[in-house]
């Protein structure tokens, strides 16, 4: 008999022997066949429902981070499942590990610095937006550092995902804040960095995610979403077509050993 002076309360799931609840409705009679599981990710975190044009956002997101090709974090998860194909588990986890300030990560690094520029009021129109801009990328550079969601390793003059996203979020109504500040960033930063780089898909995608009004310090959790579903197509491409032992083999076989 359970301990009647615990409590654990939970507004998330529950369930007895016959019915499992999820959010407050019946799991197997109201969501499953009728909610999609990007709309359920999102009602999990905001505690609410999604509206159609939120939902599109956000799927546009999960899609934008679900792969980028070999990156750390997929030659990560190969590698593990080489050295160990009985933990799918584990493969995952490792790739999903290696998610942070350099991929993956800035996602949330971008929707945190977004919001706290935004932090004392949001401008009123594109000037306002270009002068709070380069108010805050003087700012980092003086500190020495990087402003999340400028440069790609790869894109160097665009990133194709960037404009996509802003274009559906522009036409489901949320294009809000943190995406117009991100695209203020985009056109005024040459005037501080002496260059010009392109605005990435991680960055947009936190400031999309921002503008949902998900919790910023949060958004790592998305993009790991995200990839999850790439690391897995990415290990089930390792069953059929392994390049694992050729990386490790690649890597060995060229190692220098210095004293």
């Amino acid at each position: 008999m359970a301990d009647q002076g615990l409590r654990f309360p939970t507004g998330l799931g529950t369930s007895d022997e016959t019915q499992i609840r999820l959010l407050g409705q019946d799991l197997a009679a109201d969501l499953m066949g009728r909610v999609g599981f990007g709309e359920l990710a999102y009602w999990l975190v905001a505690g609410r429902r999604p509206t159609p044009g939120e939902v599109r956002v956000f799927e546009t997101v999960l899609v934008a981070l679900a792969d980028h090709g070999f990156t750390p974090t997929a030659i990560a998860a190969r590698l593990t499942y080489l050295s160990a194909p009985e933990s799918l588990q584990g493969a995952l986890a490792a790739g999903l590990l290696g998610g942070g300030s350099r991929f993956l990560g800035v996602t949330e690094d971008c929707g945190r610095f977004l919001a706290a520029a935004l932090a004392d009021g949001v401008p009123e129109d594109d000037a306002g937006f270009d002068a709070l801009a380069l108010a805050v990328i003087t700012e980092a550079r003086a500190a020495k550092k990087f402003v999340p969601g400028l440069g790609h390793p790869v894109h160097k003059k665009q990133d194709p995902r960037t404009p996509v996203l802003i274009r559906i979020a522009d036409e489901e109504g949320l294009r809000g804040p943190h995406l117009r500040l991100f695209e203020a960033i985009g056109r005024v930063h040459p005037q501080v960095l002496n260059k010009t780089l392109p605005l990435n898909g991680a960055g947009v995608c936190g400031a999309a995610l921002a503008d949902l009004g998900l919790p910023v310090d949060l958004l790592r959790g998305f993009a790991l979403l995200a990839r999850a579903a790439g690391l897995l197509g990415h290990l089930a491409e390792e069953r059929r077509n392994p390049i694992g032992m050729d990386v490790y083999l690649t890597v060995d076989r060229n190692a220098v050993y210095e004293e």
